[in-house]
């Protein structure tokens, strides 16, 4: 059994840069960090003893002959791209909502991949496993997705993580000094709008004509190296803030899907009740709200936006980790035994209790003398 855990991430500037379209001619740059909440993965080969041979559990629970039956598009592309060999069953739980743009869609092949590389036997470095999520993604899978959220995922941190035209991607974490960045984290607040999109679909309205939108995109790629400087540097960090909303102002003119009137709503009231600046967490369209608000007016903020859950969070810097690692009872003799034997099918005998039902029901006892709270025997 293998146990994988592999952190969301916040990108702050420069988001748009990081496709392949643009920073293979124009490079990129983009400030991200990931926070405590995870995606996690356990992984383990199936026993032989069962009707199926893949069991992968997620929004779904699906139970499968062959890797070509699974729904799932990254669990299957994925098993065919480590081609293994031998029955395997996946779990999956996240603390945070899919397709929320938080990264989670990448979150999870990264995470996938490193339980399965372990299930083999193989530890992989944190360059190789980014390196390999981005072409799972953007080459096996062909998804409409930058290069910036495997890189978060796989090493973790605060980080500034530029992409040269070479396709080299380089993931430095930011210095400032002592308390500046936990001072960073306490202006910060994220809501979720409740609004669910696929990224690939927004990105997919401004990514197919990346060339029109220079000045946006250098203003955001801009963004990244004055951000930085105002962290390393002695200016007041409410200048973040105001560097959000400049960010968001350029983000939002890139196409149409990126906002609404309702993300336009909420943005607006934010800003009336104190926060500063703010945007939409990944490509855009819905899913989280970050906002940059001094700890005075958060109150202010959360009172303003009632209808919005508010996730707590804080910085992190483990990436992708492998929690649990414990080497299962080898079937491997018995799994080939197996596929050579004319198994009888499975099937379900009805008894006379349940006949024409396949309903089970626990059989609790009858009601004693303490079945009502308060009464004595």
């Amino acid at each position: 059994m293998i146990i994988s855990r592999t952190p969301y991430r916040i990108s702050f500037f420069g988001g748009g840069t990081d496709y392949p379209d643009w920073y293979r001619q124009h490079g990129g740059a983009v400030l991200a960090t990931t926070i405590d909440k995870y995606c996690y993965l356990s992984v383990r080969h199936l026993p032989p003893f069962f009707d199926y041979r893949y069991r992968v559990v997620w929004s779904k629970v699906e139970n499968c002959s062959h890797i070509d039956e699974i729904e799932h598009p990254v669990v299957r592309g994925l098993l065919h791209h480590l081609r293994l060999d031998r029955g395997v069953e996946v779990h999956h739980v996240g603390d945070l909502p899919a397709r929320s743009g938080m990264g989670s869609s990448s979150a999870f092949t990264v995470g996938l991949l490193h339980a399965l590389h372990a299930l083999q036997g193989r530890m992989v470095g944190k360059q190789e496993l980014m390196q390999e999520a981005i072409f799972v993604e953007q080459e096996l899978l062909r998804e409409t997705v930058g290069s910036q959220d495997q890189a978060s995922a796989a090493h973790g941190g605060f980080n500034r993580i530029t992409f040269a035209p070479n396709g080299h991607i380089q993931v430095s974490p930011v210095v400032v000094r002592p308390g500046r960045l936990e001072e960073l984290d306490s202006h910060l607040m994220l809501f979720y709008t409740g609004i669910v999109r696929t990224a690939a679909k927004v990105a997919a309205t401004y990514v197919t004509d990346l060339g029109s939108k220079r000045r946006q995109l250098r203003m955001l790629r801009h963004l990244v190296d004055e951000s930085i400087d105002l962290l390393a540097g002695e200016q007041p960090i409410e200048r973040f803030g105001e560097l959000l909303d400049e960010g968001w102002a350029h983000k939002r003119s890139l196409g149409a899907g990126i906002s609404n009137d309702d993300i336009d709503d909420c943005y607006a009231r934010a800003q009336a009740a104190g926060a500063i600046g703010g945007k939409l967490a990944g490509a855009g369209g819905g899913g989280f709200l970050l906002l940059f608000v001094p700890p005075q007016k958060q109150q202010a903020v959360l009172q303003a936006l009632p209808e919005l859950v508010h996730v707590p969070f804080r910085f992190e810097s483990s990436g992708s980790q492998i929690l649990f690692y414990e080497r299962g009872e080898d079937f491997t003799a018995a799994e080939a035994a197996r596929r050579e034997q004319p198994i009888r099918p499975f099937r379900a005998i009805d008894d006379a209790a349940g006949a024409g039902s396949d309903r089970w029901t626990i059989p609790y006892p009858a009601p004693g003398p303490f079945a009502v709270p308060g009464t004595r025997p």
